[in-house]
Order: C-alpha cells, then structure tokens, then sequence
C-alpha cells in the first residue's frame, strides 16, 4: 500500500474508528510532552524516567493502531 492510500486509511479510521480516533490522540499528547522534555537543557531525574516512560507508551500505542490498520485492511481485502 502506497503513503498517501495508507494516509488516506488513516483518516478513515481518525473520522469513523473511535478506537482509533482516541489512541491517535493519546499518542499526539504524548508527543507534545516529549517534545517539550526533550528542549530541556538540563532535565531533573524525574523528567528524564517521564520521557522513557512516554516513549515506550508512544510506541505501544503505535502498535496497536498499526494493528488496527492491519485489521481494518483484513477487512477490506475480505470483502472484495
């Protein structure tokens, strides 16, 4: 599958999948987070454990609406 066909699948699942829709922003939100540790000069203890924490939360959030897109593409070559 193509970039933009992936991009396309995307926004299909952000606007109908609400499943979706809520992982997409939980990962924006853990994005904004990260990047505002990471312009951190000289982060504390405490915000250099968040930021591994928020990584390895990002990731699994990735995970699993790859694998919701996965499916969701199952689905279709199914149907067809």
């Amino acid at each position: 599958m193509e970039f933009s066909e992936t991009e396309a699948l995307k926004q299909h699942l952000l606007a109908n999948d609400t499943e979706f829709a809520a992982l997409a922003r939980e990962h924006k939100n853990y994005d904004e987070r990260l990047t505002q540790l990471a312009a951190l000069h000289y982060p504390s203890a405490e915000e250099q454990m968040e930021e591994a924490t928020l990584k390895k939360k990002k990731l699994y959030l990735k995970d699993q609406m790859e694998t919701i897109l996965r499916q969701f593409r199952q689905q279709q070559a199914a149907g067809l």
